[in-house]
């Protein structure tokens, strides 16, 4: 690792729990419990912003249809 750039306490909790061997079903157990954690954060923090800027899905449908390609010359 270089200089300066150091472990998360995550990556560094998750170094302790594989010391040991697993099998491939206990792995892809362990990666889907990681997805649906993260995506159920991603899903509460879109809750809150949905309620804190009052979203709609009419703004989803609005959002859907601009169109925010860089023009290039």
């Amino acid at each position: 690792m270089t200089k300066g750039h150091h472990l998360t306490n995550l990556q560094l909790e998750l170094l302790k729990m594989f010391k040991y061997e697993l099998s491939d079903s206990q792995l892809e157990e362990i990666k889907a419990m990681l997805v649906r954690y993260f995506a159920g954060k991603a899903s509460d923090e879109m809750d809150r912003l949905w309620e804190k800027n009052n979203w709609s899905n009419e703004t989803m449908k609005s959002w859907g249809n601009e169109h925010m390609r860089t023009k290039y010359e």
